[in-house]
């Protein structure tokens, strides 16, 4: 019979994501029963902390949302810390993971238990963490029973070659159905219920091609900057960063052919079918731009070069808009694009998915012809769907106004929307990889996108500038 403990080993236990996001969702799924009985948490890090100091620093960010009675979140509090435990050692010495490794020996039920790897940690290490890991021995290498599995965030490389060589060593310790690549967009709510809305829904799927849709958007905005993250950022870019993962990771679920079957690896076939007619993005394809000083509300707010974590003369793009051409039969000759930017006017993730005006329409005879239909998915903020139509306005005269049947999430539902991260990590736990990014999808989305990094990188081509909190570069 199959193991149900689990340890889940987290390595850069003491940095931001774990402190915000790991810890906080793991305590989620526990309120809510999620989590096997016979759990325990693992931090590993390079600083100095014993079991109770870090037990009192992950406290401070455990939510109470699933349960709001303060006594019982403050009792939750108290039994989660209690499983959590902490070691401090180097990342790339064996003899430190086998320090951990004597720990856990003491803690879990028995020597029959499930393990996760997950590495909140820089990419640029993650090799020698998955080599020390290897080389203690700890690593379930069937996958079985005992399984073990890895988690690993974007970014994944800085081009296909560099993605191919990382997932070819780290293929090494862990086989690729051990391997879960976590791209967080895909847990998050909206992103979840595209599948749902699309082929759950006789309405939408007959209309969901080139006959019907006149253009595709997907739009990621931030109002603010890189806020001391430069030294990360400023190595990416906006198009590593956020538009070769999260964002076309989006438009492939928007743009992707039917499955099959509800499986995580016929939903992976079609969203690599579909990057793969995706055409290779030229320079002429793509506005990059860099905010510079401007304003967030009434806040004067420096350039991105102005940050002291940023170069002086970086010429790094905190803003691209990409026009796209997927070359297939559904979607041959409709407009794609993707904008993402850093420093805009606003905080949002939406899909506008604009379909074309009434072939032949009668109104227009009068001289006043509608507005075309649209269907926006709102991701962030206050998640939302909304379908935007024609209605007569009430009165005498044949007059239009476009109207939305507003889907607004947090007032159709009562249940809390639970963070991307409690969805992905209970995935993890359940061995279920549909959320996650296949080894095939992450070539074909690095193959649209490397050529024509390497040319922006070779010619050293300098981004528009754009005020901070403006909508971009006066070209867009």
């Amino acid at each position: 019979m199959a193991s149900e403990a689990v340890s889940i080993i987290i390595v850069g236990a003491s940095g931001d994501l774990a402190q915000k996001k790991i810890y906080p969702a793991l305590f989620s799924l526990f309120c809510q029963g999620l989590l096997p009985g016979d759990f325990n948490v693992f931090g590993f890090a390079r600083s100095k902390f014993t079991h109770d100091e870090f037990r009192v620093k992950i406290s401070s960010d455990l939510p109470c949302h699933y349960t709001p009675d303060a006594k019982e979140c403050a009792d939750n509090q108290k039994d989660f810390v209690a499983r959590c435990h902490y070691v401090s050692g180097s990342y790339d010495s064996s003899d430190s993971f086998l320090d951990l490794y004597q720990v856990m020996q003491d803690t879990e039920p028995s020597r029959d238990v499930n393990r996760v790897f997950y590495f909140a940690i820089p990419p640029s290490i993650f090799m020698d963490v998955a080599d020390a890991i290897g080389d203690a021995g700890f690593v379930a290498c069937d996958g079985v029973n005992p399984w073990s599995r890895v988690v690993i965030e974007k970014p994944f490389g800085r081009d296909r070659q560099s993605s191919d060589t990382l997932t070819r060593e780290l293929a090494l310790i862990f086989a690729e159905d051990q391997t879960f690549r976590m791209d967080h967009y895909l847990g998050k709510e909206l992103i979840q219920n595209l599948l749902v809305l699309r082929f759950a829904n006789l309405i939408f799927e007959p209309l969901w091609n080139k006959e019907f849709i006149e253009s595709v958007e997907v739009v990621w905005k931030e109002n603010s900057g890189v806020d001391g993250r430069g030294g990360y950022f400023d190595k990416y870019g906006i198009i590593r960063d956020v538009v070769q993962n999260h964002l076309i990771q989006v438009l492939s679920l928007v743009a992707m052919c039917p499955p099959d079957r509800y499986s995580s690896s016929s939903i992976a076939e079609k969203k690599v079918k579909l990057m793969r007619s995706i055409a290779t993005v030229q320079v002429d394809d793509i506005i990059l731009g860099q905010y510079k000083d401007g304003k967030c509300g009434s806040k004067d707010v420096g350039a991105y070069t102005s940050d002291d974590t940023v170069p002086d003369d970086s010429i790094t793009p905190t803003f691209a808009k990409v026009k796209l051409s997927i070359n297939n039969d559904r979607w041959a000759g409709v407009p794609f694009s993707i904008t993402a930017g850093k420093g805009l006017d606003k905080h949002v993730t939406r899909i506008r998915i604009k379909f074309r005006h009434v072939a032949n329409n009668i109104f227009c005879d009068a001289g006043v012809c509608p507005e075309a239909n649209e269907l926006v998915i709102r991701i962030q903020p206050d998640e939302a769907i909304y379908l935007r139509f024609t209605n007569k306005t009430p009165g005498m005269g044949m007059n239009f106004t476009s109207k939305d049947l507003d889907l607004r999430y947090k007032h159709a539902f009562d249940e809390i929307i639970p963070d991307a991260y409690e969805s992905l990590i209970l995935d993890v736990i359940r061995g279920d990889r549909s959320l996650f990014v296949t080894k095939e999808e992450l070539e074909a989305a690095w193959d649209i996108f490397t050529p024509v990094l390497h040319e922006i990188d070779e010619q050293k081509i300098v981004p528009l500038p754009y005020a901070f909190g403006s909508t971009g570069p006066e070209a867009e």
